[in-house]
């Protein structure tokens, strides 16, 4: 329908500019402290990585990069692929626990510095608010 119809199509496009400018405004206006909550209940282990496996594997872009990327380092017809595919599976994986266990260690760490001084709450906010704007401006400005 919003291939088809021009006014529709610039109708969804110029309200979703909308929604991010006021979406800019909110965030640049908000002035309530960040914070975390304590009483939330702490899940298991358990629970959060069959949340993260859930949530990779059911990810249609890790499923596209396996099958568009990972076969150009496998020699076609060899005796061997599906043991090669697998390996390089492997490497990804372990390539991407380590970064990312990374990030999370980093971002605890940090946790407690961002939430305890205004300021960097502050700018934090002031520069997702201008994200919002540029993109509302690259959606604006875009066309089909």
């Amino acid at each position: 329908m919003l291939n088809a119809s021009a006014v529709a199509f610039q109708t969804l496009k110029y309200l979703g500019v909308a929604y991010l400018l006021f979406l800019a405004w909110q965030t640049w206006c908000d002035r309530t402290p960040f914070a975390v909550e304590q009483d939330a209940g702490l899940l298991s282990s358990r629970r959060v990585v069959r949340t993260a496996v859930l949530i990779n594997v059911l990810n249609p872009k890790l499923t596209i990069f396996f099958f568009a990327f990972l076969p150009q380092f496998v020699e076609p017809g060899s005796a061997h692929t599906f043991v090669r595919m697998l390996g390089l599976s492997v490497i990804f994986m372990l390539v991407t626990f380590v970064v990312f266990g990374l990030y999370g260690a980093f971002a605890a760490s940090m946790r407690r510095h961002v939430i305890s001084r205004p300021a960097v709450v502050q700018w934090m906010r002031r520069v997702f608010g201008g994200t919002f704007v540029a993109l509302a401006g690259r959606l604006a400005l875009s066309s089909r």
